[in-house]
């Protein structure tokens, strides 16, 4: 089978491309990418002018729920979902029931994942057993069952001693430790950002120095092993100042990813428009706008690596209680796309190049995944972006098996117009 996409603006930064190309697929990879091809037999797909042909989007930060928690997502929604946002892989966290720290469910996630036939998922492991903290899992037989990173995901790795071992494991392995980097001591109970709202409307705080001093920890253990660390869904300015000067010293393999409502919202959320509103509700939790500030200044000047969306689905009747009760959580991967063109890009915050490296090749290169690139011979995995396309946000139309979204009814500029696994498309968005 023969694809030729014509037309389109070609943005590759892992091989330096930037204009008008166009791209051939053949059985399932890319042939050939140059000024002018022939169709030469190929079904023609005819990019309208603007549209951009980018390496597939990846994001190295979901909750597909399955096996244990069906009722908020499976992998076969949870897929859909991604390739309608764009995503043509997704890496998965283990926090499922049971939790994935053993090949037998790592087996599980990859055989519903072909099943499903639509993005690629990559599994992450857990870091201990059950992610108690207490043993380190059998990584090397994750590794070897299918696993790219690992992580307590929901929970951060309990002691230096086990995170330090973790680290040195997985540098055998060639893998990197990602942390929910948070201070359990410090967190407690709390449910919102520590500080002048959380006060005035009773809700229990949770400092940003909670964040930044497991940061802090990982840093200087990944220092003393030569390990690959990353920071999952920062939050704190205090944290970006840690992964900003461990960059500086070098030496260290620290990367970092922020999610889109991190560096879009901040507590003021959690009273408009709507007090109490549990969709705002998330772990960590949306700060003020110093710390957005943070996140928007480490994505420009390249401290941020990756841009992930904490995918984190949860039925209706579970945020339908009071706040404090809640899930921590929500949806991201329909939302990050336009999200991320209408507030950094069409902002000038970013450049197009810039959204590519943040949302496809870097998380390749964090997993070390065969995607994140153009590249003659490579998997066909493409996203066609439409960045001055009007999306509508609108939760009951989410292909998520939740709909638990802050962003309900924005009107954003720039989305996806097709999704592209293995030279299949697998979403072709007819309104972009």
């Amino acid at each position: 089978m023969k694809t030729l996409l014509k037309g389109g603006r070609v943005i590759d930064p892992a091989n330096g491309r930037d204009g008008e190309m166009d791209v051939l697929i053949e059985n399932g990879t890319i042939a050939r990418v140059a000024r002018t091809l022939p169709a030469d037999g190929a079904e023609v797909f005819e990019l309208r002018r603007g549209w951009i042909v980018a390496p597939g989007l990846i994001d190295m930060h979901v909750h597909l729920r399955e096996p244990g928690q069906e009722h908020k997502e499976t992998v076969a929604t949870g897929t859909a979902a991604a390739v309608a946002g764009g995503f043509t892989a997704v890496a998965c966290m283990p926090n499922t029931d049971p939790i994935n720290d053993h090949p037998g469910i790592t087996e599980l996630i990859l055989r519903k994942t072909a099943q499903a036939n639509l993005a690629r998922v990559y599994p992450i492991g857990a870091v201990s057993l059950g992610s108690r903290g207490e043993q380190l899992a059998e990584l090397g037989a994750q590794k070897a069952a299918g696993c790219v990173g690992f992580t307590d995901d929901g929970r951060p790795v309990a002691t230096a001693l086990l995170m330090r071992r973790a680290l040195e494991y997985a540098g055998m392995l060639g893998v990197p430790i990602i942390d929910h980097c948070e201070d359990p001591s410090l967190k407690g109970d709390g449910v919102a950002h520590e500080g002048y709202r959380a006060a005035t409307m009773g809700l229990r705080g949770i400092p940003g120095v909670a964040e930044s001093i497991m940061v802090e920890r990982d840093i200087a253990l990944a220092e003393l092993t030569g390990g690959a660390f990353h920071v999952a869904h920062m939050s704190a300015r205090q944290s970006v100042r840690a992964v900003r000067d461990a960059k500086m010293r070098g030496g260290s393999r620290v990367t970092c990813e922020v999610a889109p409502h991190h560096f879009i919202l901040t507590d003021e959320s959690l009273e408009r428009p709507t007090r109490y509103d549990t969709n705002v509700k998330m772990n960590p939790p949306l700060r003020e706008q110093a710390d957005r500030d943070a996140m928007l200044d480490g994505i420009a000047d390249g401290t941020v690596d990756v841009i992930a969306t904490d995918h984190a689905p949860h039925h209706l009747d579970e945020k339908l209680v009071e706040f404090d009760r809640a899930p921590f959580g929500i949806v991201g991967l329909e939302t990050a796309v336009p999200l991320v063109f209408d507030r950094l890009v069409h902002a000038g915050r970013i450049g197009l190049p810039r959204m590519i490296e943040l949302l496809s090749v870097n998380p390749a290169r964090v997993l070390a995944l065969p995607g994140g690139s153009l590249a003659e011979g490579r998997p066909a995995d493409v996203t066609i972006l439409a960045p001055d396309a009007p999306v509508s946000i609108r939760a009951s139309a989410l292909r998520s098996k939740s709909k638990n979204t802050p962003f309900d009814g924005w009107s954003l500029r720039g989305g996806v117009a097709a999704t592209i696994v293995g030279g299949r498309v697998v979403y072709r968005n007819e309104q972009a």
